[in-house]
C-alpha cells in the first residue's frame, strides 16, 4: 500500500487497527510479520494482488496509529484481532496470507476458525519446534533485535534492511532508499517489536496443524536469514497437502524482493 491510500479503523479485541483496503475481487487479509506495516507489502507486490483481490492489510496493535499494545499479548490475541478485522470489513470468509510472525497469526486463524479461511498461504514463517532441536530462528534474528534498541533510525534501518533482504538485493542501487522510506512512512516503536519478537518465540501449533484441511501454499525464500528455510519445509510437510515453493536466492522478505512472481503464485493458487 502506498502513504496515498486511506487509513480506517477496525474495532477489535487488541483495540482499533488501522487498515487500508484496495482492489477488487475475491476478499484477501494479508497479515504483517514483526516490526512491520501495511507499507510493508510493497507497493509493486499488492498492485499486482489487487487485480484480482479486494485486498485488506492491517497494522498490528502498537504499530502506526493501531491501539497501543500492552505487554504479553499473545499469537493467539494477533489471531482474534485479525477475525475481528474480517468482522469489520464484512467478511464471512477470505483468502489469508500471513509472513514470519502474521504467518503464525494465520495459522493460528486457519486453527481456531478454518471455516473462514478460503486458502492460506504462509510465507517465511515456521511451526513451532524443529525435530531433534533444530534451530528455526537465523542469525539475522539478532540484526532484528539490536534494531529495536538502537535508538538511532538509521542504525535501526540499516540493520532491518539488511536482515531481510538477500545480500545481491542489497546491492542494488537506490534498494535501502526505497526500504527506508516505506518503513519509515508508519510508526513502529522498538518496545512493540520486541513484544512480538516474545510472542512469537511461544508460538508452536506442531502437534495440530496436521488437523489442517485448507488448501495452503507455503513460500519461503533459500537464503532466508531470518527464519531458516528448513522452518518452511517442515511446515509444508505437516499440514496435509501444502505445496511448497521455494524461492531461490530470495531473502527473508521475499515478496519485496520478488513482486510479481509473488503475486502471481499467491494468485494462481487462490484460483485452484
Amino acid at each position: 500500500m502506498t502513504t496515498t491510500d486511506t487509513i480506517d479503523h477496525a474495532d477489535t479485541p487488541g483495540g482499533a487497527l488501522a487498515y487500508v483496503r484496495r482492489g477488487a475481487g475475491e476478499p484477501l487479509l494479508l497479515v504483517m510479520g514483526v516490526g512491520g506495516h501495511h507499507g510493508m507489502w510493497s507497493e509493486a507486490f499488492l498492485a499486482e494482488l489487487a487485480e484480482q483481490f479486494d485486498v485488506v492489510a492491517f497494522d498490528h496493535r502498537g504499530i502506526g496509529s493501531s491501539a497501543r499494545a500492552e505487554a504479553d499479548f499473545t499469537i493467539g490475541d494477533l489471531a482474534t484481532d485479525a477475525l475481528a478485522v474480517m468482522d469489520h470489513v464484512g467478511w464471512e470468509s477470505a483468502h489469508v496470507m500471513g509472513i514470519s510472525m502474521g504467518g503464525t497469526v494465520a495459522q493460528q486463524v486457519a486453527l481456531t476458525a478454518p471455516e473462514r479461511v478460503r486458502t492460506l498461504t504462509l510465507g517465511c514463517t515456521w511451526p513451532g519446534a524443529l525435530p531433534d532441536g533444530a534451530p528455526v530462528w537465523g542469525e539475522a534474528v539478532r540484526d532484528i533485535a539490536s534494531a529495536a534498541t538502537s535508538g538511532d533510525l538509521m542504525t535501526a534501518a540499516r540493520l532491518m534492511f539488511a536482515a531481510n533482504v538477500s545480500p545481491e538485493f542489497a546491492e542494488q542501487p537506490g534498494a535501502f532508499e526505497a526500504f527506508t522510506t516505506v518503513a519509515g512512512a508508519v510508526k513502529v516503536p522498538g518496545p512493540v517489536i520486541l513484544m512480538q519478537m516474545s510472542a512469537a518465540t511461544a508460538h508452536d501449533a506442531v502437534d495440530r496443524l496436521g488437523d489442517l484441511d485448507i488448501p495452503t501454499l507455503v513460500l519461503h525464500g533459500t537464503l532466508d536469514r531470518v527464519i531458516r528455510p528448513d522452518g518452511g519445509v517442515r511446515l509444508a510437510e505437516l499440514i496435509p497437502g501444502a505445496r511448497l515453493e521455494l524461492l531461490d536466492g530470495a531473502g527473508h522478505l521475499f515478496f519485496w524482493e520478488r513482486p510479481e512472481e509473488s503475486a502471481r503464485l499467491v494468485r494462481e493458487f487462490a484460483a485452484g
